[in-house]
């Protein structure tokens, strides 16, 4: 490990040690995980990582089954975490751990729990489910997984789906029941057979299935008003006309509006022209009138000579 210090009986990258830190504990909790999963199938290696709060000195890792080892972080290492390697997973580096850190004469909080789970152990269980690969969204379906060696403790992952396994106990095949379905059951699954919490068989074959027939739900039932942060509900009934019946009735008025527009307007005009025709007749009776009082009152003078 370069600068690191170990104590105990050594295993590969782990220490056997029954130290069990007393100091007071009054740094942060440091975080845990495992690299690259915490279930490594038996053989291959794996790492643990611990990274505490700025200015950690020292590291120190437990185990339930007492395996303990001890790291200082390296210069080199971005934000001072420490890498605990296992050269080669087995049942006995399988187990649960934490992780503790210190700085100066104050040691941390214990971490969360790691439960690093060692896979591909004795023989392979059979998965299967029930009514079948393809089912409708809000059916209910079970998977089943069988194993032929003697165990009654199982679990069922789905690939990309949580961390955490559904286990089952007791019942031979174990049921795994589910529902109702959504599309987000939809995936691929694994079951194990375990001979502890921490020793798993090899996985079953993967066994996919798919949820159809679910709608998504319509945004435009319930639009949103960005103005109040109101939901706005569709209003239905007669005193309430859709909104292209509304459309009509617009149009409509428009066209009454014009004509009567257009109807008074020709009115105006027809009236217009009929004084103007009235006032033209009327003037020209006056001057008629006024001649033929000239032309009788001329032709009286000639009378009188």
């Amino acid at each position: 490990w370069g600068g690191n210090t170990t104590h105990g009986s050594c295993l590969p990258g782990l220490c056997l040690s029954w130290r069990i830190s007393t100091q007071k504990q009054a740094l942060t909790r440091p975080s845990i995980w495992a690299e690259p999963d915490s279930r490594i199938p038996e053989g291959k290696t794996a790492a643990i990582w611990c990274q505490g709060p700025p200015g950690a000195e020292e590291y120190q890792l437990l185990s339930e089954g007492g395996l303990s080892a001890w790291g200082r972080p390296q210069r080199s290492r971005a934000r001072g975490a420490v890498r605990f390697p296992i050269a080669a997973m087995t049942s006995r580096t399988a187990g649960r751990y934490r992780c503790f850190c210190r700085s100066g004469e104050l040691w941390s909080e214990p971490s969360e729990p790691l439960d690093l789970v060692v896979t591909g152990m004795y023989d392979t269980p059979t998965l299967w489910v029930q009514p079948g690969p393809t089912v409708t969204s809000g059916e209910n379906v079970t998977f089943y997984c069988r194993l032929e060696t003697v165990t009654n403790t199982f679990f069922l992952l789905q690939e990309g789906g949580p961390s955490h396994p559904q286990g089952s106990h007791g019942a031979v095949p174990a049921e795994f029941p589910m529902g109702p379905v959504t599309s987000a059951h939809t995936g691929t699954y694994r079951c194990f057979g375990a001979y502890s919490d921490h020793v798993w068989s090899f996985p079953s074959e993967p066994v996919k299935l798919l949820v159809t027939g679910e709608e998504a739900p319509n945004p435009s039932l319930e639009p949103t008003d960005p103005r109040v942060g109101a939901v706005l509900h569709p209003i239905s009934g007669p005193s309430a006309p859709a909104p292209a019946a509304w459309d009509h009735t617009a149009q409509n008025l428009l066209r009454i509006g014009l004509a009567v527009l257009a109807l008074v307007a020709l009115t105006w005009l027809l009236a217009e022209d009929w004084l103007c025709r009235w006032r033209t007749r009327e003037g020209a009776g006056l001057v008629w009138s006024h001649q033929r009082e000239w032309g009788l009152s001329v032709l009286a003078g000639v009378l009188l000579l």
